[in-house]
Formats: structure tokens, sequence, C-alpha cells
């Protein structure tokens, strides 16, 4: 069975599941302990292949199906769910909360997506995907993690995150490089974007309260989120002004000012809607 790495931090009421992006690991929200932490109590994890957490049995690598690896993170994620709470994710780790929250709805409370997207639509997008992370991957291995980390920082996606304080950008490649090359190529091969299922069309049925959040400066994951809020009955939408991808790190305040509106709302919501189904 595949174990995730967890570690812990906050005091508060609502029990959440936080899931970093690529590169990330457990330590990813660390810095929003003093702003969420008598809110949430929360677990954080390191995602198969980064950190201290072993890549699925089935992980694309040495011939074997990375799809299947996916659905086998899936599951370990939702196995850690002992309550329904709020699962939090940014960029890949949002995408793998969104595959939870489809196929176990009742685990899930609340769902918190910072930069998602809910898939490629086209067997032929997926696959030219595909081809694009091994491609990815194999470099990684060639170059080694500090010089695929050093291209990696100079993606358009991530201009916010080089306007970083000097201290949050070198703890940021700290974490960054603490991976092996191995791990984060079977990340690639496990969790790309063209294996992970399209769930466009589950979400009309999701009915799970849900936060998307985007930085404005990143044009093409605020339109997906703005689809996204079209299709989920349930869904509320907020853009950060002058942030790209991440506002989580961009803009820690505002990002945890509007997911501490967006819980107590809901939360709140939710459980008076509990108590009167049990009434």
């Amino acid at each position: 069975m595949l174990r995730l790495t967890p570690s812990r931090w906050g005091t508060g009421p609502i029990p959440a599941l936080l899931l970093h992006g690529f590169t990330g690991s457990r330590h990813s929200f660390d810095h929003l302990q003093p702003l969420l932490g008598d809110l949430l109590r929360a677990t954080c994890v390191d995602l198969p292949g980064h950190g201290r957490t072993a890549l699925p049995r089935t992980s694309g690598t040495d011939g074997t199906d990375g799809a299947k690896g996916f659905l086998e993170i899936v599951e370990a994620i939702a196995g850690l769910l002992e309550e329904p709470g709020v699962l939090l994710g940014y960029s890949q780790g949002a995408r793998l909360a969104l595959a939870v929250a489809a196929r176990h709805p009742s685990r899930v409370r609340c769902l918190v997506l910072e930069s998602v997207r809910p898939g490629l639509k086209r067997a032929s997008e997926r696959l030219e995907r595909r081809k694009s992370d091994e491609a990815l991957a194999k470099r990684l291995l060639r170059d080694g993690v500090p010089a695929f980390v050093d291209r990696w920082e100079q993606e358009p996606l991530f201009a916010g995150l080089r306007a970083l304080p000097v201290e949050a950008r070198v703890a940021l490649r700290a974490r960054r490089t603490a991976h092996t090359a191995e791990g984060l190529a079977g990340a690639l091969r496990c969790m790309g974007q063209g294996m992970q299922p399209d769930l466009w069309p589950w979400l009309p049925e999701l009915r799970v309260p849900t936060l998307l959040l985007t930085g404005q400066r990143d044009r093409r994951y605020t339109g997906i989120a703005r689809r996204m809020a079209a299709r989920l009955p349930r869904a509320r939408q907020v853009s950060f002004s002058g942030t790209g991808h991440a506002p989580h790190l961009e803009r820690p305040r505002e990002y945890a000012a509007e997911v501490r509106a967006f819980l107590e709302d809901e939360w709140t919501l939710n459980r008076h809607l509990e108590e009167e189904s049990r009434s």
C-alpha cells in the first residue's frame, strides 16, 4: 500500500489535508500556519516522488501504466481522510484533490483548488502531454535536479515567484532541490496532466463547496477557473491582482483571508445542513 509521509500543524476545528504542487513538499504550506493555524487542523503530505514518499507501484517507470499510478495515489489520499474535511491543493495537488472529490465526494466537505485544471478533454491531447512529460523526465534524469530547477524557475508561469523576498526564494529553491531526479521523473510519469482522467464531465455532479483561486496574471488558469465555476453547482472563484500561478506564495495574507472567509461560511453551512438531515 502506498504511504504518504505527513506533517501536521494547527489547532483549529476544521480538519484539512494539504497537497503541494510539483517539486513541492509537505512543508510547502508551513508559512500559512500563523495565518490559518487557529482555523485548520492541517495534515500536509509529501506526494509520491517528493520528499520521503516513494512512487506508486505503477508509476509509469519500467513500462508500468502511469494512469493506474495516478488512481493509486488518489486512493492513498482518500485513505487519509479519516473524517470528512477540507481538501486544499495547489496545481498538481489541486488536480489530485479534485480527483479525490470526484471519486469519493462523501469524504470531502470543502475543496480549495489553486491553479487547477480538470484535465485534458481529448485523448490526443493527453498522449501529447505524456510525450512531453516523458521528454522532461529524461532530461531531468540526464541533467540532475539543480539544472532542472534552474530551467523550471525561468518558466513564464512562475515569473511571480522571482519577485518573492530573498528568504522565501531561498527556502523555495531548497525544497525543490531536496528531491531526487528519480523521484521527480517518476512524479511526471504518473501525476502529469497526461495521466489524469478528464474530470470536466464530473463537475456538474460535484456538489462539494469549492473555492477556485488563481492569479490574474496567469490568464490560462484564470480562464479555466471561470469555466469550472460555471459548471460546478457550488463554486466561488477568486483571482488575485498582480499575481501569477502561485498566490499562496505570492500573496499569502490575501490568500489566507479568502480561504478563511470561504471555510467559515461553507463549513458552518455544511454542518447545519448535516444536522438538519439527521433530525
